[in-house]
């Protein structure tokens, strides 16, 4: 280690939750730094060179560097252009946008971070209930409302009732189940799924696991395991509920999102690039559907001039979209803890003992 203080780079921590924490620290021993704007990803196409660079730039003086999840990612070019990087924080438990192996062939420890007083919230309590806001939103045209009454309006359009409609999930993992119970008790929505490698079988023992019947009394399966094709065709609600992967990037695209019924809502609260993100702008462009509402995007944070931010949606025939900017996972006591847990890894770290929730 060199002789002077280590320096600590904290990034993408917008609302600022991990400064008190780090400030803590003894300045003659660390420099921290805070980046709350987050340059464009170094690995997407669309980034040109010159913005590689000021990455680099911003990020090379540093031995430490603190990042929220996979705001920035860190493929392996970048990682092999910062020489001085010793130990990367992360939060929670997974991070796709790691190159792991680039980090252990560098000897570069990598830890993540856990909200142990609060588990199972992130990734499923969290992001389920931001879900269900979003369905709800949309059905029920509340940011348009809101927006009529504060600029001196009234209604607008009606709104669409959910009771007794189809609830389609694409992926019936975690999350996509917690989803669908919620809207199987509540509205009495009727469930279907797809995913590429989902069984019936597998459903009905998902179905048991969720406190469910396998068959409701009219012999319907509780957990309806359909082709793809059927359920953008049959759904009202189309949520989103997969891993991102190699595989399943640019899953959803112009073809499935063409078969969906005019009055149906399309919600992705998973990743962006799982959706080919142009077919679903020209598909609500055109008004092919009721609504869509979003909390993730292929690129984030949106750039000023994106085309979810300049299109007039719900003007001129256009279907309405609902954006909010990945809120998904964004709690904070959850936030709180994990960086609680970042400081201890790094206390951790310097004194060369083991870390906690270690990536590899």
């Amino acid at each position: 280690m060199s002789s002077g203080p280590i320096k600590i780079a904290v990034l993408d921590d917008y609302q600022g939750i991990s400064e008190p924490k780090y400030q803590k620290l003894d300045p003659s021993t660390y420099e921290v730094s805070f980046f709350k704007d987050t340059l464009s990803p170094y690995d997407h196409p669309d980034t040109v060179q010159d913005v590689k660079d000021k990455l680099v730039a911003r990020l090379e003086p540093f031995t430490v560097i603190s990042t929220m999840r996979e705001r920035t990612p860190f493929p392996k070019e970048l990682i092999s252009r910062l020489p001085n990087l010793k130990l990367l924080l992360t939060t929670g438990n997974r991070n796709l946008g790691l190159d792991l192996e680039a980090f252990k062939e560098r000897g570069i420890p990598v830890a993540g971070a856990v909200d142990r007083a609060h588990a199972g919230s992130v990734g499923s309590i969290s992001t389920t209930e931001h879900c269900v806001a979003l369905i709800l939103a949309a059905a029920r045209n509340i940011a348009q409302d809101d927006f009529s009454v504060k600029t001196g309006g009234w209604q607008t359009v009606p709104a669409v009732s959910l009771r007794g409609k189809i609830f389609g999930t694409v992926g019936l993992g975690r999350l996509g189940i917690a989803v669908a119970k919620i809207m199987h008790l509540a509205f009495g929505m009727r469930i279907i799924a797809w995913s590429s490698n989902l069984t019936q079988d597998a459903a009905d023992g998902k179905a048991r696991a969720a406190g469910f019947s396998v068959e409701n009394d009219d012999g319907e399966k509780t957990f309806k395991v359909i082709s793809k094709e059927e359920l953008f065709k049959t759904a009202d609600v189309v949520s989103i509920h997969l891993v991102l992967s190699d595989r399943s990037k640019g899953s959803i695209a112009a073809a499935d999102i063409a078969l969906m019924k005019p009055s149906a809502i399309f919600v992705n609260t998973s990743r962006g690039p799982l959706v080919v993100e142009k077919d679903l702008q020209d598909a609500l462009d055109q008004g092919k559907i009721r609504a869509a509402a979003l909390d993730v995007f292929e690129k984030e944070p949106l750039p000023l001039d994106s085309r979810w931010r300049t299109t007039k949606w719900g003007q001129d025939g256009r279907s309405r979209v609902l954006l909010t900017p990945h809120m998904g996972y964004v709690e904070e006591a959850t936030l709180d803890a994990w960086y609680e847990q970042q400081i201890e890894n790094l206390l951790r770290w310097e004194k060369k003992e083991d870390l906690t929730t270690p990536l590899y």
